[in-house]
């Protein structure tokens, strides 16, 4: 295996794995997702903890929004599989772990991850460097969606079966790509055999965003615009559920914030809750 040299993970996959982390190592129990791998992959320098980003208060809100988003995906996922589905596909994988962890669920799926080349090179050093290596039920598949990369062709080259059903995962990614990539995707997934499952989450425009958190968001997407990654695709529920229909997905579900929050979140003592920022589909094929 030829790996390309790269100086380490893309900004944006470094905080989620560290924020996955931060749910463990701060937030009381129960933990909605259980996930120290990334942090060990990213090893960030001593003090990671003190960063503006990983501030307990401020991050609050969208660290629950990615434990959670990430906990929806994987019990769908350890569902589809008592079902039969052997495939599992993350498009934009970053430093997700899954691979790694699957065997707590008893899990013997293929797991495809899409990625930009540089970053998914890095990541495949860190794995081996940390003992994990890459089994032969992971497989790597480098590819940039804006660059004009066929994705798809890729993947089947890869070794992905489209005759089998698969669960594809969408999460933190279409808000970074125009809204004609993110049809292409949806049209693509669409087109696959029946019991194929998206779970995808979207920004929502600051409009529907709570008061509370706006300016916060607007902070956010100042700092993504300085760091060369802006958000580009915003969508409102029911334009998202829309292009899932218009992608030939014929089951489709809105997963608001408020849906996490009971689902995962009730009763806590802490107050911890998901974002108004992001919300969720669940399409079936």
């Amino acid at each position: 295996m030829v790996i390309e040299q790269s100086n380490g993970p893309e900004p944006t996959a470094e905080r989620v794995a560290l924020w996955r982390a931060l749910h463990v190592l701060a937030d009381p129990q129960p933990h909605v997702l259980d996930d120290q791998l990334g942090l060990e992959l990213a090893a960030p320098p001593e003090g990671w903890r003190s960063r503006g980003d990983m501030h307990l208060r401020s991050s609050a809100r969208a660290r629950a929004s990615i434990v959670a988003r990430s906990r929806m995906t994987e019990d769908l996922v350890v569902k589809e599989a008592a079902g039969g589905t052997t495939q599992y596909v993350l498009l934009g994988a970053g430093l997700d772990t899954f691979a790694q962890r699957m065997g707590r669920h008893g899990l013997t799926m293929r797991v495809f991850e899409i990625d930009q080349p540089g970053p998914q090179a890095w990541k495949a050093q860190r794995l081996h460097a940390c003992g994990y290596g890459i089994t032969p039920r992971l497989t790597f598949v480098p590819v940039d969606f804006e660059q004009g990369a066929d994705w798809f062709e890729a993947l089947r080259a890869a070794g992905f079966d489209p005759n089998l059903p698969a669960v594809f995962s969408l999460l933190g990614v279409t808000l970074y790509l125009r809204a004609e990539t993110n049809a292409a995707i949806l049209r693509r997934i669409g087109s696959l055999c029946a019991g194929t499952v998206l779970c995808a989450s979207f920004m929502v425009p600051l409009d529907l965003v709570e008061t509370s958190e706006r300016t916060m968001r607007q902070r956010t997407e100042q700092g993504a615009r300085s760091r060369g990654t802006p958000f580009v695709s915003f969508y409102r529920p029911e334009e998202f559920l829309r292009a899932c229909r218009e992608a030939g997905f014929g089951d489709v579900t809105h997963v608001s914030a408020a849906d996490l929050a009971e689902r995962y979140f009730r009763d806590r003592q802490d107050g911890l809750h998901p974002s108004s920022s992001e919300e969720m589909v669940i399409a079936r094929l």
